[in-house]
């Protein structure tokens, strides 16, 4: 832990707090011999005005560091957290070896039912485009916002399958197949316990959406509706029977599912009541930007072809996307984030048929 005075032309210690977050997080964790957290305090006469975490992601996700976050907060408000500690990383795995062995167990044989014969839909690279090879683009829209929500209300789905949905339609929609795979990230967390767990707890699940027959949009939603619950409920697996399951395929666990897109949805805002009134049709669309994909970003490597994030924005919902410009050109990825929120402004107001595009 590090304590650190602020300079004086820093008055609440916010730029050294923001330098220390970016040089604590900037090394990676040696877990042989250091703890997987790293602290700094900032302190104003003598009296610490900011608090610095650094967390390895093996000790926590995404949800426990918001859990973190929320405990440290009551602390500093009252003094004291009432409820009790939530479960840690060494709870969750005592669980896992013993009482929790079969749900491992048929989680992995999902798998292998499931994958099989799914289509690759970034198997091909199509050349090496322009500039660096792994790119990153941001789509702040607010018109996703509300359009996934005057979705979920029209048709009975949640937000989050909205989001898959259109993802797998525009991915899909062109090629003719009959089925269309992907990633998605399960937090793991409905469990008795599991809620408050200080651990990290997400992992993988394989959407498999059922393809044929051209269904409609509304038909589409709920079938992916489907598939996103059979994925979250068996994305409780052991790692090393995962893997030794596909090896025996003779596959190679850790990039047999990289020509798949990765669809990984870290809102932490809630649902919102059906009944919430959203924007006018007009105003719906009137929130679309021209040009609304900005180039944020390179990587030097990334494990995936195309990954798609959604996240939280003020007033509205980001799409973000990592691209292996080799086999989803840039061109090709922006397309992919305007048109996922197209998709969805069109089927706030209308039924949208088979391919699922505005002009389908």
């Amino acid at each position: 832990m590090h304590a650190v005075p602020r300079p004086a032309d820093d008055p609440d210690g916010a730029r050294v707090a923001a330098e220390l977050a970016t040089r604590l997080a900037g090394s990676p964790f040696d877990h042989a011999v250091e703890y997987p957290l790293r602290v700094a305090l900032v302190t104003v006469a003598d009296t610490v005005r900011q608090v610095v975490l650094v967390f390895s992601h093996c000790a926590v996700d995404f949800h426990a560091a918001a859990t973190v976050l929320r405990d440290l907060r009551l602390l500093l408000l009252r003094g004291t957290v009432d409820d009790p500690p939530g479960l840690q990383s060494l709870d969750v795995a005592g669980q896992e070896r013993t009482v929790q062995q079969r749900r491992s167990q048929r989680a992995v044989a999902y798998w292998l039912r499931q994958f099989p014969g799914l289509p690759m839909t970034l198997a091909d690279p199509v050349g090496a485009g322009p500039g660096p090879r792994y790119r990153q683009g941001s789509l702040v829209s607010p018109a996703v916002l509300h359009a996934t929500r005057l979705v979920a209300a029209r048709y009975g789905v949640s937000t989050s399958t909205a989001l898959l949905a259109a993802t797998a339609a525009v991915l899909c929609g062109d090629t003719g197949q009959d089925a269309c795979g992907i990633v998605v990230m399960a937090n793991n967390r409905f469990p008795p316990g599991y809620d408050r767990a200080v651990a990290t707890l997400n992992q993988i699940g394989l959407c498999r959406l059922d393809l044929t027959g051209r269904p409609d949009f509304g038909t589409l939603l709920a079938r992916a509706g489907r598939a996103g619950l059979d994925a979250y409920r068996h994305a409780y697996y052991d790692p090393v029977e995962f893997e030794r399951a596909f090896t025996g395929r003779g596959d190679d666990h850790r990039s047999v599912l990289a020509p798949l897109c990765y669809l990984n949805d870290t809102r932490l805002a809630p649902e919102v009541h059906p009944g919430v009134a959203g924007p006018d049709e007009a105003a719906l669309r009137a929130m679309v930007a021209p040009d609304g994909v900005r180039w944020v970003g390179e990587l030097d490597r990334f494990a995936w072809r195309c990954r798609v994030q959604v996240r939280d924005a003020p007033g509205a919902v980001e799409l973000a996307v990592t691209a292996d410009t080799r086999y989803l050109p840039v061109e090709r990825a922006a397309r992919l984030l305007t048109g996922v929120e197209a998709l969805l402004v069109e089927a706030a107001f209308h039924d949208v048929r088979w391919p699922w595009s505005p002009a389908g």
